[in-house]
């Protein structure tokens, strides 16, 4: 019964987003976030969880440094194959599919030349999140960055005033 209460309102409050993440699973990326990079290099995850459709529901995450110990070492993010073997892996294990990938910028949360160039999953749909200040609290949500893969090494900005209609951290999701 509360499961369907909550997907009634859902409904009514954040019917367009794409994206959900609950209010605590979302701190605790953040958090993580800013604890592995040291506020000093880039640190990032793939958020796990559900796509129906256009929807898409965080449920789990797995950091780059689990997959790939060196992730982080030449201060920005960077994965080869095997992480990605793992991942895959894991993702089959849990039942779970990757719904984005999240990395931190020490500044700003723009597209790199690299962000842009090498996605994390080259695949169209797929939804790259940065997040400014190396993750350091407090983070202004409106400041976050959100970009999806077009294919091709085109992506649209849904970031800023665009944001609150495709990303969701709120207690309904």
């Amino acid at each position: 019964m509360t499961f369907s209460i909550k997907a009634i309102i859902r409904a009514f409050v954040a019917p367009r987003h794409r994206i959900r993440c609950s209010p605590e699973r979302w701190n605790e990326i953040l958090s993580e976030l800013d604890r592995r990079g040291e506020r000093r290099h880039e640190a990032g995850a793939f958020l796990l969880g559900t796509i129906t459709g256009e929807k898409r529901n965080v449920v789990d995450v797995i950091y780059y440094d689990d997959l790939d110990a060196s992730a982080y070492e030449s201060g920005v993010c960077i994965l080869y194959g095997d992480a990605f073997s793992r991942l895959w892996a894991i993702c089959r294990t849990r039942r779970l599919t990757v719904v984005a990938d999240i990395h931190t910028h020490p500044g700003g949360a723009r597209q790199s030349w690299s962000d842009k160039t090498n996605p994390m999953v080259a695949r169209a749909g797929h939804v790259a999140l940065i997040v400014p200040n190396f993750s350091q609290a407090p983070i202004n949500m409106s400041e976050l960055g959100i970009y999806q893969y077009r294919g091709d090494h085109q992506w649209t900005d849904n970031s800023g005033g665009h944001r609150a209609q495709f990303f969701y951290t709120g207690m309904w999701s």
